[in-house]
């Protein structure tokens, strides 16, 4: 059973940035040069994927077929009585499958290998994708944690662990994704949920908005 959460906003807080795709681009290039590759294969994914942290946490190396880029998200990490992890259904209790890109692929396959080496005598089918030191259920604390070295690290602009799926939304909603593209790569069983998101658009985008009304006001 889950612990009682705090029921977030459905509106983005306007406190907390989250990345532009300059921006992103810029933290991803930082985040190679940091040399950590489980964090990067981590970070990498929620970018590219949208997925939610949960989810990520709980993959393991069976979700993914490298030959068809597919990623199976069917479950999710949660923190139930006295703090112990456990592996459950997703957020929404639906399963879902994702294609990822090529690049992203690869760092999940550099970062596999080096996982093997490090733990050589353990089944690839139950072999979690993001581990602790013990090869166990990553806390989920510690993708904060890993952010917050990187930001402090490379003086980049706050955010938080969440905002790389908000980020990946608004980005496929800035190439033009049609908003049932959008809810079903994200998971979400409400479309409102997805309009949520849509109206809190990256800045270049709001530019552009009204760039396209003024150009028609003079034209």
């Amino acid at each position: 059973m889950d612990l009682p959460k705090i029921k977030a906003s459905t509106v983005l807080d306007t406190e907390v940035n989250f990345y532009s795709k300059e921006q992103l681009i810029y933290f991803l290039q930082c985040l190679k040069q940091f040399g950590n590759a489980q964090i990067t294969a981590f970070f990498y994914l929620l970018a590219f994927s949208g997925i939610r942290k949960g989810e990520a946490l709980a993959l393991t190396w069976a979700d993914l077929n490298f030959e068809t880029k597919e990623l199976f998200i069917t479950k999710a990490l949660s923190r139930g009585k006295n703090n112990k992890l456990y592996i459950k259904s997703t957020k929404t209790d639906t399963s879902r499958q994702l294609l990822i890109d090529e690049e992203t692929c690869l760092i999940l396959s550099e970062w596999k290998k080096i996982q093997q080496d490090k733990f050589p005598n353990v089944n690839d089918k139950s072999q979690l994708m993001f581990t602790n030191e013990q090869n166990g259920l990553l806390q989920q604390t510690i993708p904060r944690r890993w952010l917050l070295k990187i930001i402090d690290k490379y003086n980049l602009p706050y955010t938080h662990v969440h905002s790389f799926r908000h980020v990946h939304c608004s980005l496929l909603f800035e190439a033009d994704a049609s908003v049932k593209e959008v809810q079903e790569r994200l998971g979400h069983t409400d479309v409102q949920t997805t309009l949520n998101i849509y109206t809190h658009l990256s800045k270049s985008a709001k530019n552009e908005t009204i760039n396209k009304f003024v150009a028609y006001l003079n034209s």
